[in-house]
């Protein structure tokens, strides 16, 4: 077992256990689940979902949302329990989380956190910077110049005042623009500023982090295949529902990729195959994003789905407090393995 020095009340130091988790992270579609399943077998592991839509009832298809079956085959933890129109944080996801891994290693279980949102799993992991307050007088007089000229004149705007935050940000992502031109005007310092000056410096865990890639080619078709496939499995149906329900296109849940477009097709704004284009198009595009993020930790061992046997050596070595650097005989996994991402768009 590894520790860490923790100075006690009185200045002297103790030895304490460090808390080890394991991250399974990775573009949409790659195969995050069928991996994790295994590996939480293998390791007596329970798992913490860091997915930004699967938290969010009746959204199901959509979401690839683990099945009834694989939850019964691995507990599942903060997956299926938020409304859709209730407002939620990667702040919100990092209490949730830290309670969860932390009551799941009292018990003795390992948490597997499981998921695509990066900046969930970097919240949890180091933290995430006391944003201000909301001013909703701002954000309300945004969100209205977001509907009158809609969002990617907001997100022009926040190029010129915020390029490193307007870069990350998609320019129809409604939610983030308006809040990053809010944190602006309240504050007069850009938020992606006050991030860097944070520096996510809160460690409470110690992490192996495994991420999992494909060749574009690859990964795109899969992204292709699974699209099709959620339009095949109803995901109009499950659209229609929620908006039965009387849940707002408008709603951050529903702007999300996939439901968004759906939202456009039954009302007419779009075919349907324009919608499923755009539909693969656009989770392609999440998924470049998703890796340029994840391929900036130096941390991450970079394995393909298909090397899962690699993965349960470099858990057990993890678990059981050898080293997981390079090994001649497992090959590679730093993010030099991910070479030609850069290449294309």
């Amino acid at each position: 077992m590894v520790f860490f020095l923790r100075p006690d009340e009185g200045a002297t130091l103790r030895l304490e256990p460090m808390k080890r988790i394991i991250i399974v992270c990775g573009p949409t579609a790659v195969g995050k689940t069928g991996v994790a399943l295994e590996l939480a077998a293998a390791a007596g592991a329970q798992i913490v979902g860091a997915d930004s839509m699967q938290i969010y009832r009746h959204m199901d298809i959509g979401t690839a949302k683990p099945t009834a079956e694989e939850q019964a085959r691995v507990p599942h933890h903060l997956v299926d329990f938020c409304d859709p129109a209730e407002p939620f944080s990667a702040a919100a996801y990092s209490r949730l989380a830290r309670k969860t891994i932390d009551r799941l290693l009292e018990k003795g279980v390992v948490p597997l956190v499981v998921g695509g949102t990066g900046l969930y799993i970097k919240g949890l992991l180091g933290g995430l910077f006391p944003a201000p307050s909301p001013d909703r007088n701002i954000r309300r007089r945004l969100q209205a110049e977001a509907e009158q000229l809609g969002t990617p004149a907001l997100h022009d705007r926040l190029v010129e005042v915020d390029p490193k935050t307007a870069a990350r940000l998609h320019p129809n992502d409604t939610f983030r623009i308006v809040r990053a031109l809010e944190v602006l005007e309240a504050t007069g310092e850009p938020i992606s500023r006050q991030q860097d000056r944070h520096r996510f410096e809160d460690e409470p865990y110690l992490a192996l982090k495994i991420g999992l890639f494909l060749e574009r080619e690859a990964l795109y078709r899969r992204i292709d295949r699974r699209c099709d496939a959620m339009l095949e499995a109803g995901l109009i149906e499950e659209v229609k529902g929620l908006l039965k329900r009387g849940y707002s296109p408008q709603l951050k849940s529903m702007k999300s990729i996939g439901y968004r477009h759906v939202v456009d097709y039954l009302q007419g704004r779009a075919t349907f195959e324009e919608t499923r284009r755009l539909f693969s198009r656009d989770t392609r595009r999440y998924a470049k994003r998703q890796l340029s993020w994840f391929r900036a930790d130096p941390e991450v061992r970079w394995l393909t789905p298909e090397e899962t046997n690699k993965a349960r050596i470099l858990v057990s070595r993890f678990l059981h407090g050898e080293p997981v650097d390079f090994d001649p005989q497992l090959g590679g996994w730093d993010a030099g393995r991910l070479g030609g991402w850069e290449a294309k768009t």
